[in-house]
């Protein structure tokens, strides 16, 4: 998985500051990563993958299926795959069985632990399905087995998702839940609806840094991990994010170290989970109005450059490093002068990109937005 060369350049000066907002001594968990192939075209190997852990220093992943294309029967034929490259992998990965709820979940759930997986994966959004009179059985496995479920809680969703989920949930309290992309289908919802749940938790593989602040005022730092969601999210990437958030909220190395493996461990072991203190971010931040013009500017350019829009990226990146140029940048000139340059590689990236999406400079950007979303937030 050779880097753009562009790209490499733009991020290097991060690698050192990764490794200084990582406490030592952390093993770190990265709970969310698929392998296989996605009937969307995105597709991930073991030698992928692990070229992804190593650059950001990740000891293991939780592993899972795709929407792969050979899903039936039951998903069997991507859930042996994963379980095959989980036992090549020598320890590094996790594997989870992925269900459909409508093919042999309970069959395929059992045969799958019986092998080796070590929770479930189900995705309501790639497979169309509700929770309420459908799901009920796969959680009671769950909590009978003492396993974790993985619920895609991210984009794509109807308006009935969070309420349906805390409804089966607390019908389940022994099912340990981590909910994908931060909860952002329903954070409130779910937030206060699950606030008494033993172990529900909440995955960090989310690239929109006010998204995260808001998790982190409404859920207690101990139920939230990390996660990156590859191939379409980056380890290196995620991580930076995680770690610039949790620094600039002054959480201490032990809930760190929580955040980035433990947690994963205890709810993958089937351990209890630690009482939850107070959210640590307050849900008001003052933040410098021109990073904040960054932060949303890109923003735009990176949902602009996902959806294959170069024109528009490129028209909020040139504002962006306008406000880069600020003759009396203030306080927040230094984090400008590293912000002007990631601006400058998205762009060229974008450039360069001839059809589809200009992948590396959505990397560029959210390392940019993660400087300016962060630098650093003061409680209020």
């Amino acid at each position: 998985m050779t880097q753009h060369p562009v790209f490499a350049q733009a991020i290097a000066p991060f690698t050192d500051e990764l490794g200084r907002l990582r406490p030592g001594g952390a093993h770190v968990i990265d709970v969310h990563t698929h392998l296989g192939l996605d009937e969307d075209g995105m597709s991930l190997d073991p030698a992928g993958l692990h070229e992804m852990l190593d650059q950001a220093d990740v000891q293991q992943a939780v592993v899972f299926p795709l929407h792969d294309p050979e899903r039936v029967p039951a998903y069997r034929v991507p859930n042996d795959r994963v379980l095959r490259w989980a036992e090549e992998s020598g320890g590094r990965f996790l594997p989870l069985c992925r269900l459909d709820p409508a093919d042999d979940p309970i069959g395929e759930a059992e045969r799958c632990l019986a092998a080796g997986a070590r929770g479930i994966k189900l995705h309501p959004r790639a497979q169309a399905f509700g929770l309420v009179g459908l799901v009920e059985p796969i959680f009671a496995l769950a909590e009978q087995a003492r396993v974790p479920i993985l619920i895609h809680a991210g984009r794509g969703l109807p308006p009935t998702f969070g309420e349906e989920l805390v409804q089966v949930a607390q019908l389940h309290p022994g099912a340990p839940l981590i909910l994908a992309h931060l909860g952002v289908a329903d954070q409130a919802v779910l937030g206060d609806g699950l606030s008494g749940h033993p172990a529900a938790t909440y995955d960090s593989s989310w690239l929109n840094p006010i998204d995260m602040f808001g998790l982190f005022s409404r859920v207690p730092a101990e139920r939230i991990v990390f996660g990156t969601d590859p191939p379409y999210g980056r380890t290196f990437i995620g991580m930076f994010l995680l770690l610039r958030i949790v620094a600039s909220l002054g959480l201490d190395a032990e809930m760190v170290r929580d955040i980035l493996g433990r947690t994963s461990q205890r709810l993958l072991d089937g351990q209890e989970l630690p009482p939850p203190s107070d959210p640590r971010a307050p849900h008001q931040l003052l933040l410098d109005t021109r990073l904040t013009r960054i932060t949303t500017m890109s923003l735009m350019a990176f949902a602009a450059t996902f959806a294959g829009n170069p024109g528009v990226a490129t028209g909020q990146l040139e504002l962006a490093l306008a406000v880069c140029r600020d003759p009396d940048p203030g306080p927040a000139g230094p984090a400008l002068m590293r912000i002007a340059p990631l601006l400058e590689a998205a762009t060229r990236l974008i450039h360069e990109e001839q059809g589809g999406v200009a992948r590396p400079a959505l990397q560029c950007l959210v390392i940019a937005i993660a400087i300016a979303a962060t630098e650093v937030p003061q409680r209020r």
